[in-house]
């Protein structure tokens, strides 16, 4: 199995990507490495194999869905097979193992690890497979905290493995064609973004008080093993199986859940980078009193410098009911701006402000997007075919993602959201969750340094301290 990597500009990897999705959402035949490579190359295996660890939910997806691309399901992990064993039924003829660092010494002739278990303990199992030359694949977001994200990062760039994060809208052909959009200049030059999220509520603020309850552990749950590298918690069931993603301890809220799909077209689009500032507002939020989960709603300011010839962008976060993005003038008052999504069918993307025009577009890698009003995007489109969403052909949306790393896992191209990207992408989400617990203050960052040089007190919260026993390194 090759472990090569290579350097590929993000423009020429996005039109390949958006190509090959093009032609029927499925990769094309490869050729071996020994036919293109000449003598001396390995010709890299047929089929990836590879180990599922945390599947009871998105991991269970994510494994069904690596094994539709064409990779080999061989050894599954999880601490509760009493909650993932509906999808390890699935396959009958991997090796269960209760214990991830286990599996690692045990399975050494696994190519690659897809990662779907709780925000806290993606690190812990990504590190230890980067140090067992593993491919990775691990769902947003990448950790639990920044620090986490950003020794992630360098261990992945110094790897030669292919490391993908798990924002599976990044590789459908509609975000090539949103950013070619906002390439072209047709709506100008981009100062103001707008990112909204409606209909998702992790705040668990009503249940502080349950932390206390006495509940019997099932028997099918290692809970020592759940808690991982966090602080001792009682078991509840509204952590496992229930809302983890609500409680500090193990999740990052909505930032976490979403940043990684709602802003990756603009990050990518206009080349971000890290902020310089962050502002937060919460109503009703108090961090010393309700630190153990996040805001009902909130409203996040982020100034990005300017980069090269773009002008400096202001992108400004909305989740909850209580903060809502401008309506713009060109959508008449009462209508949707934002176009709405999920069960709930509440507002789940970005309005995009140009000097020249405007983009609104909804979730995962603006799978829908356009010009405002109608006959601008008409006249942009003229000519033009719109690429297909994915969501609409029946396919799992993540399986373009999967085979995108599978083939990076062979050797045969750079992955969409490598660390590179992804790593900075995701830090973004957890700058976001410090800033909600200095309300009202402006949080100067200094990404290079990797501090905050006007609230020294807020670099406490770059990194969560783990449980003995427990490191990271």
């Amino acid at each position: 199995m090759s472990k090569s990597k290579k350097s590929i500009p993000r423009r020429q990897f996005l039109k390949s990507a958006a190509a090959l999705a093009t032609a029927g959402a499925v990769f094309p035949q490869i050729v071996p490495r020994h036919v293109v490579g000449g003598a001396g190359h390995t010709a890299p295996s047929d089929t990836v194999l590879v180990a599922g660890i945390g599947f009871g939910s998105m991991g269970g997806y994510d494994i069904r869905s690596a094994d539709r691309s064409g990779a080999k399901i061989v050894a599954l992990c999880d601490v509760d097979f009493g909650y993932a064993g509906k999808n390890a039924e699935q396959f009958p003829k991997a090796k269960k193992y209760d214990d991830y660092r286990r599996l690692l010494e045990k399975e050494k002739g696994i190519d690659a690890v897809i990662i779907g278990t709780p925000d806290h303990t993606h690190a812990m199992i990504a590190m230890a497979a980067l140090q067992h030359d593993k491919h990775v694949y691990c769902e947003k977001p990448l950790a639990h905290s920044l620090y986490e994200v950003r020794m992630l990062t360098e261990a992945a760039r110094e790897s030669k493995v292919a490391f993908q994060l798990g924002n599976q809208g990044h590789t459908y052909p509609t975000i090539h064609e949103f950013c070619e959009c906002v390439w072209s200049g047709a709506i100008g030059e981009v100062r103001e973004i707008h990112i909204q999220l409606q209909g998702y509520n992790y705040n668990q603020v009503d249940r502080l008080a349950r932390q206390e309850e006495d509940h019997p552990i099932p028997k099918t749950l290692d809970w020592n093993a759940w808690v991982g590298p966090s602080e001792m918690r009682k078991f509840n069931p509204m952590y496992h199986p229930g809302a983890w993603r609500g409680w500090s301890n193990f999740g990052t809220g909505m930032l976490g859940d979403w940043t990684c799909h709602l802003v990756d077209p603009v990050y990518t689009a206009l080349d971000l980078g890290a902020p310089t500032s962050i502002y937060a507002e919460a109503e009703g939020y108090d961090y010393k009193i309700h630190g153990a989960t996040f805001p009902k709603s909130s409203k996040i300011r982020y100034e990005f410098p300017a980069r090269g010839q773009r002008p400096p962008v202001t992108l400004t976060w909305y989740d909850g009911d209580l903060y809502e993005p401008p309506h713009p003038e060109e959508i008449p008052a009462g209508e949707v701006s934002i176009p709405l999504s999920g069960r709930a069918q509440k507002p789940v993307g970005a309005l995009v402000v140009g000097d020249k025009g405007k983009i609104v577009y909804s979730t995962h890698g603006a799978a829908q997007w356009k010009i405002i009003p109608e006959e601008k995007m008409n006249e942009y489109m003229a000519g033009k075919t719109r690429a297909p969403d994915p969501r609409g052909t029946g396919m799992p949306e993540n399986v373009l993602h999967l085979q995108d790393w599978l083939t990076a896992c062979k050797g045969y191209n750079e992955n969409a959201s490598n660390l590179d990207y992804g790593g900075p992408l995701t830090e973004i989400a957890m700058l976001g969750t410090i800033s909600q617990r200095f309300l009202g203050t402006e949080l100067e960052w200094d990404a290079e340094h990797m501090t905050f040089p006007n609230q020294p007190l807020a670099n406490q919260f770059l990194h969560t301290p783990y449980r003995e026993g427990w490191t990271l390194t």
